[in-house]
C-alpha cells in the first residue's frame, strides 16, 4: 500500500516559482514511476509531468516542457515538481499519483495509468 501527502501549494503571481512535494509511505514508493497531474475548476484532469522509478527518465506536457521539472528522491520516498515562470493558467488542483506495478519499463502519461493518488495541492497563479 502507498499513501501519498502533496504540500508546497499555495498563491503566487505570475512568473514566481513553487515546488510542490509529494512525501509517500510505502517500502515500494521508490520501485514506482510516480506521475504528477492537476484538474482546474470546470474542466478535466490533465497530465502534468511523470518520471521513471529509476528517475532517469522524465516525461511532461508540452504547456509545462522548459519550466517545470519533476525529480526524484528515492531515499526519501519524495517526488518533486519544480514549477518556474508560472502562468494564470497553471492555476488548478495538482496531485500525485503513483503507478500500480513496481519496476515498471513504461511511464503512464494519463491517469488511468495510475493507481495512488494524494489529496491534491491548490496553485493559484494571478497575474
Amino acid at each position: 500500500q502507498v499513501q501519498l501527502v502533496e504540500s508546497g501549494g499555495g498563491s503566487v503571481q505570475a512568473g514566481d516559482s513553487l515546488r510542490l512535494s509529494c512525501a509517500a509511505s510505502g517500502r515500494t514508493f521508490s520501485r514506482r514511476a510516480v506521475g504528477w497531474f492537476r484538474q482546474a475548476p470546470g474542466k478535466e484532469r490533465e497530465f502534468v509531468a511523470a518520471i521513471k522509478w529509476s528517475g532517469d527518465s522524465t516525461y511532461y506536457a508540452d504547456s509545462v516542457k522548459g519550466r517545470f521539472t519533476i525529480s526524484r528522491d528515492n531515499a526519501k520516498n519524495t517526488v518533486y515538481l519544480q514549477m518556474n515562470s508560472l502562468k494564470p493558467e497553471d492555476t488548478a488542483v495538482y496531485y500525485c499519483a503513483a503507478d500500480p506495478t513496481t519496476y515498471s519499463i513504461g511511464v503512464a502519461t494519463t491517469s488511468d495509468g495510475y493507481i495512488y493518488w494524494g489529496q491534491g495541492t491548490q496553485v493559484t497563479v494571478s497575474s
